[in-house]
């Protein structure tokens, strides 16, 4: 999957050199939840296990639910943080459809397609997640990041670790 280089060339300081001309939306906006405070010994990661590429609105869906789940559980004992970002622009070739479409569109013969969303490249062994909790709460950091590994695509492990702070 890795094999090629990511399409993400983007500067604003010089709009000439860009590869990208229009920086597709990112549904990902928040990379910090709950509060950083000391006493917080445990830190809970959440590991990819495979080459996997993680659409922006997967990592959205992801953080969503497990911050939901630590927010009723813990309220703002915990600090959550996405560790990917999603730079890697995906192209899609917009195909007609309906009567007579297979006369208008002739296939996908050198397809470049437009830009369409982004996404993360993720490498095995690459953190995504990072949860702080006391240790008494170790198994509500497990069952957050279960459930953030259910919304991405690939297979995913969850380490503890204490933390230094």
């Amino acid at each position: 999957m890795h094999a090629t280089q990511p399409w993400s060339r983007y500067s604003i300081s010089k709009p000439r050199k860009n590869y990208v001309k229009s920086m597709p939306h990112t549904s990902l906006l928040i990379f910090n939840m709950g509060k950083n405070k000391k006493g917080l010994d445990l830190v809970a990661t959440l590991e990819s296990e495979q080459d996997v590429q993680l659409r922006s609105n997967a990592l959205e869906a992801a953080r969503q639910v497990s911050n939901k789940h630590l927010e009723r559980e813990l309220q703002d004992n915990y600090h959550m943080r996405v560790i990917t970002f999603p730079h890697h622009v995906i192209r899609e070739k917009k195909m007609a459809t309906g009567a007579g479409a297979d006369r208008i569109s002739k296939g996908m013969t050198l397809a470049f397609g437009k830009a369409s969303s982004v996404a993360a490249r993720v490498h095995k062994g690459q953190k995504v997640f990072e949860v702080k909790v006391v240790s008494a709460k170790r198994d509500v950091a497990m069952l957050a990041l279960k459930r953030a590994a259910s919304k991405l695509s690939g297979t995913y492990k969850i380490r503890f670790s204490q933390s230094a702070s």
